[in-house]
C-alpha cells in the first residue's frame, strides 16, 4: 500500500534526529547491499544504501535524501511481531459490510385503500359514541337513587335550552325566549324605522353589508330581528372575535344566531343558502369616537366580495343610523385593555361613571335602509383572485353605503325623536 509523498520533516521526531522512512520502503533483509523498494531521486545518488538508515550508520545523510518520500506527520511504530500495520496488504478503510443473516427478510409496504380507511374510521366513531352515549336513558334506570329529584333538576337546568343546536351554537329555544326582549328594543326602545327590506331576495345566499357602530354589537341583533320581522328570513351576523371574550356575552350571541367572524364560517353558511350579515369596518367601526360618527372606515381587503364571487351570493348594502348615539364614545383606554384581551375600554358619558348601569344604551331612534342589491352573475369564482376587481367592487359598495347614510342623516331632525 503506497503512502502519500509530501515534502518536509517529521514534526514528532526528536530534535537532531532524522525522520524514519516509511515501513514499506525498508528492505526485508539486513543485508546492506539489498536493492531498495523504491528508486531514489537523482539527488540521492551516493547518499547511502537503503538499509543503512536502519542500522544508524548513515542516518543523517540518508534521511536528508529521503525527505521527499516521508510523511511529515506520520508516527513511527516499533518493530515487533504485534505490529499489525507492517503488512502492506492490510485494508484500512471502507464501509463495514453487514454479514448475511443479521437482518430479517424485508417487510413489504402496502398502502391502505379507501375502503379500509373508511371502515377504521367508522369503527373509531362507533367506539367513541359508545363511550359518550349512556347505555340507556337516565329515566329508565330503576336503581338510581332519588330519580324524581334528578328528573326535576334536569328539567330545571334545560328549561331555556334545546337538546339540539346547530353547528354554530344557535339554540332555537334560547332564541325564542330572547325574542320578546329584542322585539321590545326594536319597537319600543329604539323605535326602528325600517325601509326597503323587500329588496332582500326571498331565497338563495345573500350577504348584507352594513355599517358598524354602537360600541357594543346591538346593530347585529336589531338587523336580525328586522329581516325576520319584515320578510321572514333568518340572518346570521358575523361578530368580531373580541366580543366572545366578554363574560356570557359570547355564549349569548351564539345562542341567538351570531357566528364568529371568519371566511370559513361565512362560506359554510352561504353554501347552505342562508343570509349572512357582515360589517366590513370590523373593530374600527364600533371603536370610532363620537366626532367620527357615521364616517365609514376602510373596508379591509374586500373579503365579502370574494365570498360573493365564490358562492354566487347577492350583495345588499344596509345603512343603520342611530346606533352611534346609544353609547357615544368620548375616548378609549388601550394600555390596560390588553391584559383583559379586549381591543379597548370605552369611555362614555355613563361608563365607567355609573358602573354596570353605564352599559344601558341611550334611547336613540334608529333608521334602517336597504339599498339596491348587487348581482355578480357576470363574474366567476376565479375572479375572486383579481385584487383590482375585488377592490373596485368593494369601494363601489362602500360609496353606495356612505351615500345612503348621508341621505338618512340629512332627513333626520332629532337624535331621540327622529
Amino acid at each position: 500500500m503506497s503512502s502519500k509523498q509530501i515534502l518536509g520533516d517529521n514534526p514528532f521526531a526528536p530534535k537532531g534526529e532524522a525522520s524514519e522512512p516509511p515501513r514499506d520502503e525498508q528492505a526485508p533483509a539486513t543485508d546492506a547491499s539489498a536493492s531498495p523498494t523504491a528508486s531514489p531521486d537523482p539527488g540521492e545518488q551516493g547518499a547511502g544504501e537503503h538499509g543503512a538508515g536502519e542500522h544508524g550508520a548513515d542516518a543523517p545523510a540518508g534521511a536528508r535524501g529521503r525527505r521527499a518520500q516521508t510523511v511529515p506527520d506520520a508516527a513511527s511504530f516499533d518493530d515487533g511481531d504485534d505490529n499489525v500495520f507492517a503488512d502492506e496488504e492490510e485494508y484500512w478503510g471502507g464501509e463495514a459490510a453487514v454479514p448475511p443473516g443479521d437482518y430479517g427478510p424485508p417487510i413489504p409496504s402496502v398502502l391502505p385503500n379507501a375502503r379500509s380507511v373508511a371502515n377504521e374510521v367508522r369503527e373509531l366513531e362507533r367506539r367513541v359514541r359508545a363511550r359518550l352515549t349512556p347505555a340507556f336513558p337516565i329515566e329508565n334506570r330503576r336503581l338510581l337513587p332519588l330519580a324524581w329529584l334528578w328528573k326535576r333538576y334536569r328539567s330545571f337546568a334545560m328549561r331555556d335550552r334545546s337538546d339540539v343546536v346547530d353547528e354554530f351554537g344557535r339554540d332555537p329555544v334560547a332564541a325564542d325566549r330572547i325574542e320578546p326582549l329584542i322585539d321590545f328594543l326594536y319597537r319600543r326602545y329604539f323605535r326602528v324605522d325600517c325601509q326597503g327590506a323587500g329588496r332582500v331576495p326571498p331565497g338563495g345566499p345573500v350577504i348584507l353589508v352594513a355599517n358598524h357602530s354602537g360600541t357594543l354589537p346591538y346593530d347585529g341583533a336589531i338587523l336580525m330581528h328586522a329581516v325576520r320581522r319584515e320578510i321572514g328570513r333568518d340572518v346570521r351576523p358575523l361578530v368580531e372575535d373580541f366580543v366572545f371574550h366578554f363574560p356570557y356575552l359570547g355564549t349569548f350571541i351564539n345562542r341567538i344566531g351570531g357566528v364568529r367572524a371568519c371566511q370559513e364560517n361565512a362560506r359554510r353558511l352561504l353554501d347552505d343558502d342562508q343570509v349572512v350579515a357582515v360589517f366590513p369596518e370590523g373593530i374600527k367601526g364600533i371603536g370610532k369616537t363620537y366626532r367620527d360618527r357615521y364616517k365609514l372606515q376602510r373596508f379591509g381587503r374586500g373579503g365579502f366580495i370574494k365570498l360573493a364571487l365564490r358562492t354566487g351570493a347577492t350583495v345588499v348594502p344596509v345603512s343603520i343610523v342611530g346606533a352611534e348615539e346609544i353609547h357615544p364614545m368620548l375616548g378609549k383606554v388601550t394600555w390596560f385593555s390588553r391584559s383583559l384581551k379586549l381591543p379597548y375600554i370605552p369611555i362614555t358619558p355613563t361608563f365607567p361613571l355609573l358602573g354596570p348601569l353605564g352599559a344601558i344604551p341611550l334611547p336613540s331612534k334608529w333608521f334602517i335602509r336597504f339599498g339596491q342589491p348587487m348581482f355578480l352573475d357576470d363574474y366567476g369564482p376565479s375572479d375572486a383572485e383579481d385584487r383590482i376587481l375585488v377592490n373596485q367592487l368593494s369601494e363601489g359598495v362602500r360609496s353606495q353605503l356612505q351615500s345612503m347614510i348621508d341621505d338618512t342623516l340629512a332627513q333626520r331632525e332629532s337624535v331621540i325623536f327622529g
